[in-house]
C-alpha cells in the first residue's frame, strides 16, 4: 500500500517531526539533520502529537520511529534544552509513557544519549550495520535521565551496560545484535525498510491479543520502572548544578577536553 503522508498538528511538527501512514503503521520520523536530530522543545513536542495519534487511533496498529538514513539522534539539545516532559509521554513526548500500541526503532547512524534511550523505551529494534549506540553522559559531566540507568540493562548484559554508562564510549550495531539488543541487522539506509516489514507481521495479527500481549510483557518488564525513576532523580540531584556539570557541557560546547574538578 502506497504511504500516506501528513503532517502532525502540532505548529512544530513541520520543521521537526513527519509522519507517513502505511495501511495499519504510523511512520514517525524525526527531521532535524542539521542538528543530527537533537532533540529540542520542538521535537519533544512533535514527538508527542505524533504518539498521541498513534496512541489514539484505533485503525493504527504499530509505530516505526526513526531518524532517516543517516542518523537516529544524538540526545538533547545541549545548547537549548530538550523542554519540559509532556503530561502523556514524559520526556521528550515518549520516554514515560504508557502505550499499548507496539513501537519500532529504525535506527541509522548514531542512537546517543536520550536518542539510545528513545531506543530502549520502544519494543523492537531494526538497525543499520553502520549504527552506533552510546551513553555519553559521564562524558559531559551528567547523568542519563530518561530511563537509560534502569533500561539498558533489560536488554543488554549488565557489565555491558554498565561499560556503555560509565565509559560513554559507543556499541556496535552488530555487537548490539549478537548481545540481543538489536532484533534485526540490515544493509545501511534499510532500517525502515525493514522495521515496516517487521511491522506489518505485526499487524497481521489479532489486534486484541496483540495489545493484550504488550500490556502485559510490559506490566511486568516495568514493575520496578517506579524505583528507577526514583534513583535516576537521586543520581541527577547528585551532579545537578555541580561544577563537573557545567565544565562538561562547557566543554561539549566549546569542542575541547574537559578539566574535571570532582565536584
Amino acid at each position: 500500500m502506497s504511504p500516506v503522508s501528513a503532517e502532525s498538528s502540532c505548529p512544530e511538527a513541520g520543521a521537526r517531526v513527519a509522519v507517513e501512514r502505511h495501511g495499519h503503521v504510523l511512520v514517525i520520523r524525526m527531521r532535524r539533520p542539521a542538528k543530527r536530530n537533537a532533540i529540542d522543545p520542538g521535537m519533544t513536542t512533535s514527538l508527542d502529537t505524533a504518539l498521541n495519534e498513534l496512541d489514539d487511533d484505533p485503525d493504527l496498529r504499530c509505530g516505526i520511529l526513526t531518524g532517516g538514513e543517516q542518523v537516529f539522534s544524538a540526545g538533547t539539545d545541549l545548547a537549548v534544552g530538550a523542554g519540559d516532559p509532556t503530561p502523556r509521554g514524559g520526556p521528550y513526548g515518549v520516554v514515560r509513557r504508557q502505550r499499548t500500541t507496539p513501537l519500532i526503532a529504525a535506527v541509522e547512524g548514531v542512537a546517543f544519549g536520550g536518542g539510545f534511550e528513545l531506543v530502549l523505551a520502544c519494543d523492537m529494534v531494526v538497525a543499520g550495520r553502520s549504527a552506533r549506540f552510546a551513553l555519553p553522559e559521564v562524558s559531559r559531566g551528567v547523568v542519563a535521565t530518561c530511563g537509560a540507568l534502569f533500561r539498558a540493562w533489560r536488554p543488554l548484559p549488565l557489565n555491558v551496560a554498565k561499560q556503555m554508562l560509565l565509559t560513554g564510549l559507543p556499541l556496535s550495531a552488530s555487537r548490539a545484535h549478537q548481545l540481543g539488543l538489536v532484533n534485526e541487522l540490515v544493509d545501511d539506509g534499510q532500517a525502515e525498510a525493514a522495521a515496516l516489514t517487521l511491522a506489518e507481521q505485526v499487524c497481521a495479527n489479532s489486534p486484541l491479543s496483540v495489545t493484550a500481549t504488550l500490556t502485559a510483557v510490559d506490566r511486568v518488564a516495568g514493575e520496578t520502572d517506579e524505583f528507577g525513576w526514583e534513583v535516576t532523580r537521586h543520581a541527577i540531584d547528585t551532579v545537578l548544578g555541580s561544577e563537573d556539570q557545567r565544565e562538561g557541557v562547557s566543554a561539549f560546547l566549546e569542542k575541547r577536553r574537559p578539566r574535571w574538578r570532582g565536584r
